[in-house]
């Protein structure tokens, strides 16, 4: 059965005759397809946006991205892990750079917030996903994992800019400056979430200027920021 004229006994390293020879093959299987991954989360999104999270099956995301079901499966083994990364996905663009100051940065990372909940697509997966998270506790985690905890950086940054910029003081309770953290990302995001989803009003630049001076205006260590000309 084994070879024996190519490969002496104690040969430790048998050519494998069952998979093509790669330097890109590593551990089981072949390499993952970016563009393969990227065709299944769009696809899921606009399956989403057509379908709703009822209609959604993984044989249709599977035929719209022009993969096999079982590359789909391989790498999501259900819908609700498929669409929180598809959703995932989208948030990923969001980033908080240095544009000078606390508010300005905040302002940026709304006005792009505010944009990728206006697609139809971020509307139909994210009331989907609140509604099956809602009885589905092993969702809710997965969407703390993969959306909630990495938008949480943004508010890091942000704060870590203001530092540096001296706008705030440092922090001296880790524990109290992550639950502040955490309190900021919940009124960011929830208040902008409701406004769009709930309430179907705009977020224009008006709003978010307003917004913004209302949120950073009670927390005390913002109060050394430098006094606007206006």
């Amino acid at each position: 059965m084994a070879p024996t004229t190519r490969q002496p006994a104690e040969h430790q390293d048998p050519p494998a005759a069952d998979a093509p020879a790669s330097p890109a093959a590593r551990g089981k299987g072949r390499p993952r397809s970016a563009a393969a991954d990227q065709a299944i989360l769009d696809a899921t999104r606009e399956a989403l946006a057509e379908l709703g999270w009822g209609g959604l099956t993984m044989g249709d995301v599977a035929q719209r991205a022009g993969v096999a079901k079982t590359t789909l499966y391989r790498r999501w083994p259900s819908k609700s892990e498929l669409v929180v990364d598809a959703i995932a996905s989208l948030f990923d663009q969001l980033e908080c750079a240095d544009r000078g100051s606390l508010q300005a940065d905040i302002e940026a990372v709304v006005a792009r917030f505010a944009e990728l909940l206006t697609l139809p697509e971020t509307q139909a997966a994210l009331l989907a996903l609140f509604a099956e998270g809602s009885r589905d506790p092993q969702l809710r985690r997965r969407i703390r994992e993969r959306i909630v905890q990495p938008q949480k950086v943004l508010v890091e940054l942000g704060r870590a800019n203001a530092q540096a910029r001296g706008e705030m003081d440092p922090d001296r309770d880790p524990a109290a400056a992550d639950e502040e953290i955490g309190i900021i990302f919940d009124t960011i995001a929830g208040t902008v979430e409701h406004r769009l989803l709930v309430s179907g009003e705009p977020v224009t630049p008006e709003w978010i200027r307003r917004f913004t001076t209302l949120l950073l205006g009670p927390f005390p260590g913002l109060l050394h920021r430098p006094a606007a000309g206006a």
